[in-house]
């Protein structure tokens, strides 16, 4: 590995966020003295979701190594809609509804990020520069910088046309109008680095393109690789929806996880997740992360709590972590004495039961197929976990101290607890 000066490249690298980067080594030189660097969020829900966490998690870093985190929340280029890595046109949201996602997406910022000190965050929308440009002006100091030919290179352009799929021209603008954003920044706050996830690498090197073409200065740009789940699924996404960050009941079930759900989540991270969410989503230390990467079989469930307890308490504080700590502990071990239906079976007919059996066997459903009907709604969990396919029997990872959870809905729960035959 690459040995860097400044603490902001050094951590980026080492915890595993570096995929592609502009110029490593003008970065570093320039991040010794602390940078400003920013990353943009569309409006498109009201609220993010753990997908977006790791660039979240990375301004957090660029402010705790000196340098000036920028929010840059996408008013104006949400009325587009970013064709990144999209098959198909975004819907186009009333300006009352951008309005409305933009305030419940301001609300995680205040978690991770400090906007007051010496090197506070900036939060700035983009509708400020991007809903005053009129468009004659735009196309003559900004349009004039782009060539049909490179743009049909583009990944999403290009992906696009090969699939014979339709692409507008509003879309066609979007990546002019991210990039005209790191030149305005700069031109506001000397903001020299855009950091995102792959999907952005072409719009982020246009904009470092057109910066030094219209200022004359060098920026950077930066991303992180796609993070995805050791099964291979997109992270922040589960088969009960999105793992949204915001916990404030006042946007609505469909936009919102309470810090227990969203402690449960990193619970049931797969083993061979646990290490490297740790670097990604935490604050730990490398070292500490070290001690719990090489736990095995049931230890590994000690180092999932951890990375629980560290990822919950980041969003919604100590407090909270603990309790949802805590509850999960009651869940599992209280049992009846929680007044949680709990029904008895031995530890060898428990492993190997197939998961419309259990569900039967406690009480959640009346037969196999209202069971199925269960899964296909995406109501059966098991220990806090949707369960996708009907033919899943349950595992010994899935016992946790003799206790297996399945639930169906927010509200009916039920635990099968393994005894001696």
């Amino acid at each position: 590995m690459t040995q860097y000066k400044s603490d902001l490249m050094t951590t980026l690298t080492e915890r595993g966020f570096l995929y592609q980067c502009t110029n490593e080594d003008g970065l570093d030189q320039v991040a010794q003295s602390g940078v400003t660097g920013y990353i943009g969020f569309d409006c498109t829900a009201p609220s993010l979701h753990v997908g977006s966490l790791v660039q979240i998690m990375m301004l957090r870093i660029l402010q705790r190594a000196g340098g000036t985190p920028i929010v840059l929340l996408g008013g104006g280029t949400t009325k587009i809609g970013d064709p990144s890595d999209k098959d198909k046109s975004r819907p186009i949201l009333t300006p009352e509804r951008i309005a409305e996602n933009k305030d419940g997406i301001r609300r995680v910022f205040a978690k991770f990020l400090s906007f007051e000190g010496e090197n506070a965050a900036i939060m700035v929308d983009n509708d400020d520069w991007l809903g005053n440009l009129g468009y004659l002006d735009f196309l003559r100091d900004v349009g004039k910088e782009f060539t049909i030919n490179r743009m049909v290179t583009m990944d999403t352009v290009k992906r696009r046309l090969e699939n014979e799929q339709p692409m507008t021209f509003l879309e066609f603008n979007y990546p002019l109008l991210q990039s005209y954003d790191f030149v305005e920044l700069y031109r506001r706050y000397g903001c020299r680095l855009q950091l995102g996830g792959s999907d952005q690498w072409g719009n982020i090197t246009t904009g470092v393109d057109l910066t030094r073409r219209m200022e004359g200065a060098e920026v950077f740009g930066f991303t992180t690789p796609l993070i995805t789940t050791a099964s291979g699924g997109k992270m922040g996404k589960t088969a009960d929806g999105a793992v949204w960050l915001n916990g404030d009941s006042s946007l609505g079930e469909d936009f919102t996880r309470s810090p227990y759900e969203y402690w449960q989540f990193w619970r049931n991270s797969d083993d061979a997740d646990v290490g490297r969410f740790m670097r990604l989503f935490t604050d730990m230390p490398l070292s500490e992360i070290a001690t719990f990467e090489v736990m095995e079989g049931a230890d590994i469930n000690t180092a999932k709590v951890k990375l629980a307890d560290e990822a919950t308490a980041l969003l919604h504080g100590r407090d909270a972590a603990k309790k949802a700590n805590q509850t999960a502990q009651e869940t599992f071990a209280g049992g009846a004495a929680d007044g949680l239906p709990t029904t008895d079976v031995t530890l060898d007919v428990l492993i190997g039961m197939g998961i419309l059996n259990a569900a039967v066997t406690a009480g959640l459903a009346g037969s196999n197929g209202e069971a199925r009907r269960h899964i296909k709604a995406g109501a059966l969990k098991l220990n806090d976990a949707a369960v996708s396919s009907h033919d899943y029997a349950i595992t010994a990872d899935d016992i946790d101290d003799g206790i297996v959870k399945l639930s169906v809905g927010k509200k009916r729960h039920a635990l099968l607890r393994s005894v001696s035959a």
